[in-house]
């Protein structure tokens, strides 16, 4: 049943946790991550960085014109004359050309390092979802862990009262009821170390959700994962087409037209200037006009350094890229097999082990009532019990975790309201 988390979500933005009675849901932790998360937004501000750069590289030309004023004055001297003053005024406008294309090279470049953002966003919202519900999970299960053991203190203590009328009565002996005492401590000392584990796994949930320090919330969910449509031909094509793998692909191609730039770079720019003025020799007016052409001679240096570190990223990204996919293939296909053997682990230990164990702590627990057995056979019949509870309760949290790495690891995408 789906979960209204709009109001808790909106009283939990008001008020520190420590106030709030409500736990909280994974999609509410989802939710505060989103917009909390500092490496989240760290990666979002890339974005405005690669949206301006493709706004400059979409620009009719990438050098801007540069205008040009120049006022001169002067005299000329002549010979049995008196010198002539000279007065100028020139406006002048130059543009840089290039010629080697690379405004169009240098859009693609921004378009794929744009596009490389845009997926790593999307690749660490992933991250960020695995790793919240992760965290979500271990306070899920030490939860339900204490629970547990609480119910086999409750029963440890009442059979320690059991032994102590006993003890009183004659019918057991003093290492009974000091048998008793001990076990009950042993109880209460695994819930106050679980206690623990709790305040550690709330503080590491309440660290990635970024909330006061001095909050640490509870959480409200199920344990066992939710039913999967998928298979394992589906998760390696999810997979090969994940958002990192992406990112990548379109890194590796602004590297490779970051070279093809680089040696555009080799042809020289071309700067046409155009120029007028007007000069007034002995207050004659003289009207110029000047065209200008310059092009620097490429015979010295030809851009070997912006090449070189061009070759170098495009061969970094090449192996970067092809290592990231044979990594995501092998993780998936491992994360699979122990994601089978979970299931099954979970199964035989829920349908098998644990009500037989159930049946014998439900036996034991009469017969000891009517005296026909002993603390001792009590407390392994109860102990079996509570570590059959436990394993199951530590492979369901296993089952759990590892679908989320799996699905991760895949760049799956479930289902949220399912969960």
């Amino acid at each position: 049943m789906r979960r209204l988390i709009g109001v808790p979500f909106l009283f939990a933005s008001l008020y520190s946790l420590p106030a709030l009675s409500v736990p909280l849901t994974l999609e509410q932790a989802w939710e505060q991550a989103e917009h909390a998360n500092p490496t989240l937004r760290a990666t979002q501000a890339n974005l405005a960085a690669a949206q301006g750069d493709l706004a400059d590289a979409n620009a009719l030309l990438w050098n801007n014109p540069q205008l040009a004023t120049e006022w001169s004055k002067g005299t000329l001297p002549q010979a049995g004359n008196p010198a002539r003053s000279n007065r100028g005024l020139m406006v002048g406008l130059a543009q840089t050309f290039e010629i080697g294309g690379q405004q169009g090279i240098r859009r693609t470049v921004s378009d794929q390092s744009l596009a490389a953002t845009q997926e790593l966003i999307t690749e660490t919202r992933r991250q960020l979802h695995a790793e919240v519900e992760q965290r979500f999970i271990r306070v899920l299960s030490l939860q339900l862990r204490i629970q547990i053991e609480e119910q086999s203190l409750q029963l440890i203590e009442k059979a320690a009262m059991a032994v102590g009328k006993r003890v009183a009565a004659g019918e057991d002996s003093r290492l009974d009821g000091n048998l008793a005492k001990v076990e009950a401590e042993r109880a209460q000392n695994q819930v106050s170390l679980l206690r623990e584990q709790l305040i550690q796994a709330r503080s590491d949930l309440s660290a990635l959700l970024q909330f006061p320090a001095d909050s640490l919330p509870d959480v409200a969910g199920l344990l066992d994962p939710p039913a999967v449509s998928y298979g394992l031909e589906e998760l390696l094509i999810s997979a090969a087409d994940r958002s990192l793998l992406r990112a990548y692909e379109h890194k590796e191609n602004a590297a490779r037209s970051r070279l093809d730039l680089e040696r555009a770079s080799v042809y020289p720019d071309v700067t046409v200037g155009l120029g007028t003025g007007r000069g007034t020799p002995d207050n004659s007016g003289l009207n110029v006009t000047a065209l200008s052409l310059s092009v620097p001679l490429p015979l010295f240096r030809r851009n070997g350094t912006g090449i070189g570190r061009a070759t170098t990223e495009l061969t970094q990204m090449q192996v970067q890229r092809q290592s990231a996919q044979r990594d995501a293939r092998a993780q998936v296909l491992a994360l699979w097999e122990r994601w089978v053997h979970l299931k099954t682990r979970v199964k035989r230990l829920s349908e098998s082990a644990l009500p037989s164990l159930a049946e014998n702590q439900r036996l034991s627990s009469v017969s000891f009532r009517v005296g026909e057995i002993g603390l001792l056979q009590l407390l392994i019949v109860n102990r079996q019990v509570l570590d059959g509870q436990r394993d199951l309760l530590d492979a369901r949290t296993e089952l759990r975790l590892t679908q989320v790495n799996l699905e991760s690891a895949a760049g799956w995408q479930p289902a949220r309201n399912n969960h």
